[in-house]
């Protein structure tokens, strides 16, 4: 089994303080400061298309295993993954690598801390480019009631990853064949046909997996599937799956920005394909007061959840205009 494959030559693996206890980055590139921050369930291995793209454009680009994940720190304690500490994460990285500032790129879950990141530490984070999840305020009921009411005689995928040690029961006994279906079920040339039942679901006493296509999506080869499952063979999945276990925790700590916008100079990129674009058409339809400094809004016709992997040639060309856009 490859355990990394084909790693660029000029890539820098660091591993740097953190209040996590240490962060794994890898760094390629000279330049502003951009911050690649993955999601679920990934790596900083997401980006290894970007890295290269963005150093040639002239940037300083580095991408974490977020607290939890591949050789960063896993704490194991639940509450130690709230979206406060990841922010904290952040900032440790940016200063831990002698920068004052930078700005913050995430996909997935990545996305949510990128964008409250910019939220609550203006002073760091310039400006937020944001993959797949729009930017949603704080705000509404508390999140696990919203989620618990969703799929009527289903059950909502975020409500199973809540509960300790139930995804891991269906994950880890074969954590490849798992992430391949996933992966598959979020891409768009492997994605169920529309009317098809919902990976997102599953049935009450089933599994999400039950409902996982069985083809390998066009843009994840055997060798980069090995080595996601490599990664969460040797870690286990409770540090990221402990992400969704605090999503009540972070609507009691944000009270305070309940409803604020992130002012920065920001950017938006989704897939048309991906249910997280269109079940939060009315988040992106909101941004002119939720994202003010919003430069550029793109939806990639006929692109799913995994955006950066999908189609890394268009996300990088955005991502560098995007970037050439900014105040320097």
């Amino acid at each position: 089994m490859s355990q990394q494959p084909s790693p660029a030559p000029d890539l820098t693996h660091r591993l740097v303080p953190s209040p996590a206890g240490r962060i794994h980055l890898v760094e390629q590139g000279t330049g502003p400061l951009v911050l690649l921050v993955h999601g679920f369930p990934e790596s900083w291995y997401s980006w290894r298309r970007q890295l290269p793209a963005l150093a040639a454009a002239g940037y300083r680009a580095v991408a974490v295993d977020m607290r939890g994940y591949g050789r960063s720190s896993r704490p194991g304690d639940a509450a130690a993954y709230r979206m406060l500490e990841l922010i904290e994460d952040n900032v440790a990285v940016v200063h831990a690598l002698g920068e004052r500032g930078a700005v913050v790129v995430g996909h997935d879950w990545g996305a949510t801390v990128a964008a409250n990141s910019a939220l609550v530490r203006p002073d760091v984070f310039r400006a937020v480019g944001l993959l797949s999840v729009p930017y949603t305020p704080r705000g509404g009921p508390r999140p696990s009631e919203v989620f618990a009411g969703m799929g009527g005689d289903e059950e909502f995928y975020v409500s199973r990853f809540q509960e300790p040690g139930r995804a891991e029961a269906e994950i880890e006994p074969d954590v490849r064949g798992w992430l391949a279906g996933f992966y598959a079920a979020l891409s768009a040339d492997t994605m169920p046909a529309p009317g098809a039942p919902d990976p997102h679901f599953a049935a009450r006493g089933g599994t999400l997996r039950e409902r996982f296509p069985a083809g390998r999506p066009g843009w994840l080869s055997e060798d980069e599937l090995d080595f996601y499952a490599a990664e969460f063979e040797r870690t286990g999945l409770s540090g990221a799956l402990n992400r969704y276990r605090n999503m009540d925790r972070d609507w009691e700590d944000l009270a305070d920005y309940d409803g604020a916008p992130v002012t920065q100079p920001s950017l938006f990129l989704g897939g048309s394909l991906d249910a997280s674009t269109t079940w939060l058409a009315d988040a992106i339809a909101a941004y002119p007061t939720t994202l003010p400094g919003l430069v550029a809004s793109h939806v990639l016709d006929g692109c799913g959840h995994w955006i950066q992997q999908e189609r890394p040639d268009e996300v990088n060309r955005i991502l560098t205009d995007w970037l050439g856009s900014l105040p320097s």
